[in-house]
């Protein structure tokens, strides 16, 4: 069953990565790609904490999320192929912006993500007692 809910939602993190690409793609500048890696580091933070912790969901769908959705949403290879492309056209400014805001950007999205996972999380249980 872990196969198949990876492939499943291994297909709708595709179709969702390519949807952005068709709606953000062209330019001289990768936006798709730098959106779409930016949003799957905030969801991978945020989904994976806060549904681990507070669904019912089983460990085999929230990896097939994780690993299949999110996995498949985010791109690593294409944003390594856009920061090459970008030095041999010779945009050295627009290759370390891309970089720099991909790499930075991953990082605070991660952490935006898990602070709003803890703070969703904390206020469920004040709720409770």
């Amino acid at each position: 069953m872990y196969f198949l809910y990876v492939g499943l939602f291994g297909a709708l993190g595709g179709m969702c990565r390519y949807a952005i690409n068709l709606w953000l793609g062209g330019g001289d500048f990768p936006y798709a790609t730098l959106v779409v890696n930016l949003i799957g580091c905030f969801l991978l933070a945020f989904v994976m904490r806060f549904l681990a912790e507070k669904s019912r969901i089983s460990l085999v769908i929230l990896n097939g999320i994780g690993t299949g959705f999110i996995g498949a949403f985010t791109t690593f290879s294409a944003f390594s192929v856009d920061a090459i492309q970008l030095l041999e056209n010779g945009e050295i400014v627009l290759a370390i912006s891309y970089i720099l805001i991909s790499f930075i950007g991953g990082l605070l999205m991660v952490k935006l993500g898990a602070m709003l996972s803890t703070r969703l999380l904390k206020r469920g249980t004040s709720d409770v007692g």
